[in-house]
């Protein structure tokens, strides 16, 4: 279990002060993650690796001299938000532009990529790329929808040292697809973890069991086996990764034995014998194999196994020095005379490890509500609440539901984006403004603080149902059926979901719908609401019997038959929660 820790949903924020703490010569703590201790030279590009916490010393701990220049930190296996990369990239971009690299996550991939949508908007050079390294979680041919584990290592660590020798922004992308496309691992799970506060692990392995293909966010594993003995699980790894051996790949292959947090050094030592004498009797030659804890999830028994097959140029890369927390190899690349210290004191301030706030705008400045507009905004309030209030309560429910195909955290996520919003409606309610800059402020804030698919989603969503909202009255029929409809659009534009995917899309859109069609048929407001709420329960219910097709919970599929979707669940209860709230809270002019 995961013992250690004071209130378990500041652990990534106590995490993150700790560890700048203890390296305050190789990082400095900055809103949303942590940056070199010396500032990125001029015209360098920043790399920047990302993800949650609960994998270090991914990605975190390879952040220094030779490797990333800053890392960007969310919750517990909870990607970071849009805010959280912009803010990172911000203290470590230094001319050279910024790459962005995570594993194949569909909450990493849709919060990194409106990250670089918002810094090339400001004018900085930003480029994403998303580790696929697992054979296990989809087939050959389906390439692009494979999940990021413990291969990101040897990526991030190829492309931070193409930066670091002074490659342009398109060849560190460059280097970064080529060493993916070279890059294979599978992963078994011996027993699962606990988030912290957490009273029982997301899974577990029946005894004499493993779990084949593992995730790294406390997915189980997509099938299970007997466990065998070392040799015969380095045999299983070995043979899995080579009927995948790339055409042209060559004999001489960069390793990484990965421990996943409970598997001990001596036992990866055991198994690491029988993975070289099985390299080497399939012709290849291990290029400074690294074996140990490189990317971790919490306390979970189980271990990977990478090789990423090399040419010239990346036996280079990989061999190249690197001075880090986690990761040393060689003598550190010199500091250049343009690379200013940071301020060691600077990465132990509170302001340090806060969460990074929603991205500066440049709109002009919100407007104010004025006549029945500020009811409605009071009514957005009093919605919030209750959002709020069945959030808490059933959020024990949702994280379970959650663990069923994916990390477990959709019940904390939930809290922690709603309370922010709360927060933020209330201060911007306090200040007049109109409904659709208090939506505004409360999706951004929503985002900001959940991270994750979820946390992007549902901040889209509010932005654009508060966009239709006028500020000088309250909104006609045909406003409150459009606003539904733009929520619905701002979700499946983000998302890519569909309905049968098994997202909150499932329960959303037969709202949407529902809510228009009684709307424009006469039927008063409050009613059309009630029933479209229903609509989306009973739809929400309905993706029990539905396999995912995107997000994490796809290379679980089977699973996941029989349980309803978390994010069309919490979705559907707070729409019903919100069909408590009388009309004429806060006004009657709904």
């Amino acid at each position: 279990m995961t013992r250690l820790f004071n209130d378990p949903a500041r652990f990534t924020d106590d995490m993150i002060t700790g560890f700048a703490a203890a390296h305050p010569d190789h990082v400095r703590a900055v809103p949303g993650g942590v940056v070199r201790a010396r500032a990125t030279p001029e015209g360098k590009v920043a790399v920047l690796t990302g993800g949650g916490s609960g994998h270090y010393p991914a990605f975190c701990g390879v952040v220094g001299p030779g490797f990333a220049d800053g890392s960007v930190i969310g919750d517990v296996f909870t990607s970071p938000s849009a805010a959280r990369a912009r803010s990172v990239a911000e203290a470590a971009e230094a001319g050279g532009g910024v790459l962005f690299l995570f594993g194949n996550y569909a909450g990493d991939v849709m919060n990194f990529r409106l990250a670089a949508r918002q810094l090339e908007g400001d004018g900085i050079p930003a480029r994403c790329f998303a580790v696929t390294d697992d054979i296990a979680s989809a087939p050959v041919g389906q390439t692009a929808r494979r999940r990021g584990i413990a291969g990101g290592f040897v990526v991030f660590k190829t492309a931070s040292a193409a930066a670091e020798e002074g490659a342009p922004l398109e060849e560190v992308v460059r280097v970064a697809e080529h060493t993916n496309a070279r890059t294979r691992t599978l992963g078994v799970a011996f027993d699962g973890c606990t988030l912290p506060g957490g009273e029982a692990p997301l899974f577990t392995v029946p005894e004499g069991r493993l779990g084949l293909g593992l995730g790294i966010h406390g997915e189980p594993g997509v099938s299970e086996d007997v466990l065998g003995t070392a040799e015969e699980l380095a045999r299983a790894l070995v043979t899995g990764l080579l009927e995948e051996r790339p055409a042209g790949g060559g004999d001489r292959v960069a390793v990484v034995l990965n421990g996943l947090g409970a598997t001990k050094y001596e036992e990866l030592y055991v198994l690491w014998g029988a993975v070289a004498r099985l390299l080497a009797e399939a012709g290849l030659t291990p290029v400074r194999p690294e074996v140990g804890e490189l990317v971790t999830s919490l306390d979970m028994a189980g271990c990977s196994l990478t090789l990423t097959w090399l040419d010239d140029e990346l036996e280079r890369l990989w061999r190249a020095p690197a001075d880090t927390p986690a990761f040393r190899r060689g003598a550190p690349p010199e500091p250049r005379a343009d690379s200013p210290a940071g301020s060691a004191a600077d990465s132990l301030t509170d302001d340090a490890v806060r969460p990074a706030t929603a991205p500066r705008r440049r709109d002009r400045p919100a407007a104010t509500a004025s006549g029945a507009a500020v009811g409605v905004a009071g009514l957005a309030v009093h919605a919030l609440r209750a959002a709020r209030d069945v959030l808490h309560r059933d959020a024990e429910d949702l994280g379970r539901l959650d663990a069923v195909a994916g990390d477990g955290d959709h019940g904390r996520g939930m809290c922690k984006g709603v309370d922010a919003a709360l927060a933020a409606a209330e201060k911007a309610h306090a200040e007049r403004l109109a409904p659709a800059a208090l939506l505004s402020a409360a999706g951004d804030a929503w985002a900001a603080e959940a991270g994750g698919t979820s946390g992007a989603l549902w901040g889209a969503a509010l932005r654009a149902l508060g966009a239709v909202l006028p500020a000088d009255r309250a909104p006609g029929r045909e406003e409150l059926a459009s606003a539904a409809t733009e929520a619905l659009t701002a979700v499946t534009s983000l998302g890519g979901a569909e309905v049968g995917d098994k997202t909150l899309v499932d329960a959303l859109a037969p709202f949407a719908t529902a809510f228009a069609e009684e709307l424009r048929a006469g039927v008063p407001v409050t009613e059309a609401y009630a029933s479209a709420a229903a609509a989306a329960r009973a739809a929400a219910e309905h993706t029990a019997v539905l396999r995912p097709r995107l997000g994490r919970a796809r290379p679980l599929a089977d699973r996941s038959v029989g349980t309803p979707d978390p994010g069309a669940t919490s979705l559907a209860a707070v729409l019903t929660a919100v069909a408590t709230v009388p009309a004429t809270t806060g006004s009657d002019a709904v």
